[in-house]
């Protein structure tokens, strides 16, 4: 079998930032021309990243800006600690199972890189960066200029010299990482938008991955959710409050704002937000077939038709109370299945998932499903960690959670049992 590599940029990718601009703000704080260095070094980066102009003069001309010493580095490595990106943070599991494979291959340099990848399974003879060079009382006068990466091209120059045989994906947000397909390193370049989406990047890229749950998904590698949320769609109506909506592009959903609902804006739709004012006719219901949830802001009783949602199996919350809580319900469903305080379904509030994927199924509430999902996991021989049924007037509402050494024709075998109104698998 062919072995696979993957080669991981550092900032703005594995971090949401750029680090040498963070220094600058760290060691740069009491300089009264601050904004303005700041600005300069912001600006070089993004030169650099754009293509626009060489690495080596951006990384030159933004190390000689940032008069930073080693106490800066200490501070800069406890804030970037917070800073990993969302996805990356969510993932730890996929590093640790290929900590042969993983590469971090940056601009950056070691000294901030180290200590926070190294947490992440990240085995330290795997990360390639920079150096900076001190003087004796720790100042930052400089970096190591025979190091590969400190030059334009440097990652290409870096895997010409490793050699690596297999096949290699590199991800990334910048031009540099662009440029290991460009050269012919690599089998596929992945830019990386989850924090920053450069057009010049995006245009060249084989695949853009606004998250690492993305990248995961579509090479069948472990991954810590089960649907990347960027491939969910939300619609939402115009009487949406903004903060609703800046909360749900922040956590990574697929936002589409109409003023009206109809049969056609909502073909894709998983999740639809509406305002107090919006009615959903059975039209949009109908045409909405990939629909799980509603979440309206009033009334639903008034304006959605809940007893044909829970024949096809969308849960419906409403009535909120504050704009926070809108976030909070959709999320608390998507990623872990719960019901709590929705209009139509089962109130159910679960544990958090740990190292187990979670069955969701939704059926008629009739006699013997129940006996007939467990027969199916008793048939493909199944170690149930743990289970939960509620039900109401129609619907009965199982999770199931089980180990994730299973054949996925178990899966087929679920929405197949008699009765079934849907079903999904979360991590």
């Amino acid at each position: 079998m062919n072995k696979k590599y993957y080669i991981i940029d550092f900032d703005s990718t594995f971090t949401q930032v750029e680090a040498l601009d963070e220094l600058a703000r760290i060691s740069l704080q009491d300089h009264p021309d601050r904004e303005l260095i700041y600005k300069k070094i912001e600006d070089l980066t993004n030169q650099a990243m754009e293509g626009k102009l060489s690495f080596r003069e951006s990384l030159a001309g933004r190390v000689k800006l940032l008069e930073a010493n080693k106490e800066h580095l200490k501070l800069l490595v406890k804030h970037l600690k917070k800073l990993v990106s969302p996805s990356f943070a969510r993932n730890k599991n996929f590093f640790k199972h290929h900590a042969d494979d993983v590469l971090i291959v940056s601009g950056g340099f070691k000294e901030f890189i180290t200590p926070v990848v190294l947490p992440y399974h990240i085995r330290k003879e795997n990360i390639y960066a920079n150096t900076f060079v001190f003087d004796e009382s720790g100042k930052i006068i400089g970096y190591d200029e025979a190091n590969p990466l400190s030059f334009e091209g440097g990652k290409v120059k870096l895997l010409k010299e490793l050699q690596l045989q297999g096949e290699i994906h590199g991800i990334g947000d910048g031009y540099s990482d662009f440029q290991l397909k460009e050269f012919g390193m690599i089998k596929k370049f992945y830019a990386f938008t989850e924090n920053v989406a450069r057009k010049s990047v995006v245009e060249k890229a084989d695949h853009v991955t606004p998250s690492l749950d993305e990248f995961l998904y579509i090479n069948n590698l472990p991954a810590a959710i089960s649907y990347p949320k960027n491939r969910i769609n939300c619609v939402v109506t115009s009487q949406v409050p903004d903060q609703v909506v800046k909360q749900l592009k922040k956590e990574g959903y697929t936002v589409k704002q109409v003023e009206k609902l109809d049969s056609s804006n909502v073909v894709k739709a998983r999740i639809i937000v509406a305002g107090g004012k919006e009615k959903i006719g059975e039209e949009v219901l109908e045409a909405a077939a990939k629909l799980k949830l509603i979440a309206y802001l009033g009334n639903a009783a008034k304006a959605v038709p809940v007893a044909a949602c829970t024949q096809k199996g969308v849960i419906v919350f409403d009535d909120f109370k504050k704009p926070a809580s809108v976030l909070k319900r959709i999320t608390g469903f998507i990623n872990n299945g719960d019901s709590f305080k929705s209009l139509n379904f089962p109130n159910i509030q679960l544990p958090a998932l740990s190292r187990v994927h979670r069955c969701i199924h939704v059926h008629k509430n009739v006699p013997g499903v129940m006996a007939n999902i467990n027969q199916v996991f008793a048939d493909h021989q199944i170690n149930i960690v743990s289970q939960y049924l509620m039900t109401n007037d129609h619907i009965g509402y199982v999770i199931a959670d089980i180990r994730s050494d299973y054949d996925k024709v178990l899966l087929k075998a679920l929405k197949k049992v008699d009765n079934t109104i849907s079903f999904r698998v979360l991590y």
